[in-house]
Parts: C-alpha cells; structure tokens; sequence
C-alpha cells in the first residue's frame, strides 16, 4: 500500500432521539465536551432534510457527532432504530481514574444495570452504559500489562495468522491475560 494513512479518526456520527437528552449524557456525565453544533439544511437523498448536528470533542482532536432530524418522518427514516446490540457500540480509551470518576457520575445520576455493567477483558476493563438513544458506550481501561510494546508488535505480528486460523475453523481463544 501506498501514500500516508489517515492521520486520525476526525468524527464517528449517528442519529439521536432527543439531542438535548444526549448533550447531558455526553458532555455532564461523560465528560466530553460540546465543541460545535452544526445547524443545517441540505438536498439530500431526493429531499430538503434540516437538521442539527452536534460534536463532542476528544483530545486528539476527534469527535462523536449526532444528528437529529427537524422533521419527524426524517427522524424515522435516518434514526436510531437499530436493534441494541453489545456487538455495536462506541469505545473510547480511558485511564483507571476516568473510568471510575464516569462510574460514580452515572451513579449518581440514576444509571443502573442493565444499563450500566462491567467487563473484566483480561487486556482491558470495560464500563458500558447505554446512552439516551439506546446506543451501547464502552470506556476502556488497558491493562498496563497489555499494552507493553513487545506485546503490541506481536499482536500485530501474529494479527492476520490469527484471523485465518479463526475463519478457517479453530475457534481457540488466544487472550493469555484471562
């Protein structure tokens, strides 16, 4: 492959269900805050579409954006529909404390099981905490052990030789940290 890669990830966007609702979660309990709210109306699709879209920012410089629709058909059409899913969600990259500071906040804003639950991965821990659309979050804490640059470059190393073994039939588990 040629040429340079991406340089980062600029925005990862999806649909919301009350963008007012989705700002407190993000910005009050999360934590990211609210860099930019994009107001417009654009042809797309065979059709005038006004919406909102709203980016919280992360320290590299990316974001989570969301968007809700001004009409309701618009809304139904584009939104966030989707059956909840554990196999679809955001993950972002925490250290201990922010993980545990993001816990006690959702705490004491009401969150509870189902709707906030802890993952022990062995490589990392995870909080997953459903938002205000159905949508799963998952903050991620690495394990310190996990992340040395031997074992990074070996993952990498074995990374497609791991991928063929698992789609040619040998479902062996390869996480050594569980």
């Amino acid at each position: 492959m040629s040429g340079t890669l991406p340089s980062r990830l600029h925005h990862t966007a999806y649909v919301t269900k009350d963008l007012a609702k989705t700002r407190a979660f993000y910005e009050d309990l999360i934590g990211l805050p609210l860099v930019a709210t994009w107001c417009e109306s654009d042809e797309l699709f065979g059709e005038l579409r006004t919406y909102c879209h709203c980016f919280f920012g992360l320290p590299d410089g990316s974001a989570l954006a969301f968007f809700q629709f001004a009409k309701a058909r618009d809304q139904e059409l584009f939104g966030p529909e989707l059956a909840p899913s554990p196999f679809r969600h955001i993950a972002l990259d925490v250290d201990a404390e922010t993980q545990r500071g993001v816990s006690e906040r959702l705490a004491a804003a009401g969150y509870r099981e189902p709707q906030t639950y802890v993952l022990e991965h062995g490589y990392c821990r995870s909080l997953y905490v459903e938002d205000p659309s159905g949508m799963i979050l998952e903050l991620t804490c690495d394990a310190p052990e996990a992340v040395v640059p031997e074992l990074v470059e070996a993952k990498r190393a074995s990374a497609r030789a791991d991928l063929e073994r698992w789609l040619a039939g040998d479902h062996t588990s390869n996480n050594t940290f569980r």
